[in-house]
């Protein structure tokens, strides 16, 4: 019988984070939340305004043996801007800041080693400012934010600031990267563009 893990991940907005992971083979569930924070039961209202700590989180439920944590970060690198530690693309704030929070010794090694061959890659001309850090209390979001891309029946997307961007972030791993990032982020010329 498989043991199901955690692994919990900051990269932006908590809505663009679902639909990529969800999309996988032995994902038992997505949760977004907030963590890191000092104010304890935050509400939505109050982590938007960027004053309480936390960061907006997907907490996701996997079984390592059908989605090893492996893939797992290889995905996440693929969904954000690792450079930028004001936020992510249209979403500014600290609580959009990026960060892989480590549930055990295992994926804080793995964390730290994907973190590494991002920075080598030579794709970015700025340094790696994501974050590797322990787990935290996780707070549930609001139910209206879980799977908010099905009730709204929007397409949410994420717009990159420079096609240099564009291009390195869908370079690293290991899927068809250029891909599956054209089928989530829009690139420069944006037409249906939703933020929150």
């Amino acid at each position: 019988m498989t043991i199901m893990q955690k692994a919990t991940f900051a990269g932006g907005c908590f809505w663009c984070m679902v639909t990529p992971f969800e999309e996988q083979p032995g994902i038992g569930g997505i949760v977004s939340g907030y963590t890191g924070g000092h104010v304890e039961n935050p509400t939505y209202e109050e982590v938007k305004t960027g004053t309480t700590g936390h960061y907006e989180v997907v907490e996701i439920t996997f079984d390592p043996q059908l989605f090893p944590y492996e893939r797992l970060l290889e995905l996440y690198w693929q969904q954000i801007d690792p450079t930028d530690d004001g936020g992510q693309f249209h979403d500014r704030g600290s609580q959009y800041r990026t960060a892989i929070f480590y549930h055990d010794e295992a994926q804080e090694k793995l964390a730290l080693e994907a973190k590494e061959k991002v920075a080598a890659s030579g794709k970015f001309q700025k340094p790696i400012v994501t974050e590797i850090l322990p787990a935290q209390t996780f707070y549930p979001a609001e139910e209206y934010h879980q799977g908010y891309h099905k009730k709204t029946k929007m397409i949410i997307k994420r717009t990159v600031r420079n096609r240099d961007a564009m291009n390195s972030l869908a370079s690293i791993g290991t899927v068809n990267e250029l891909d599956h990032y054209k089928k989530y982020w829009t690139g420069m010329s944006v037409t249906n563009f939703f933020t929150k």
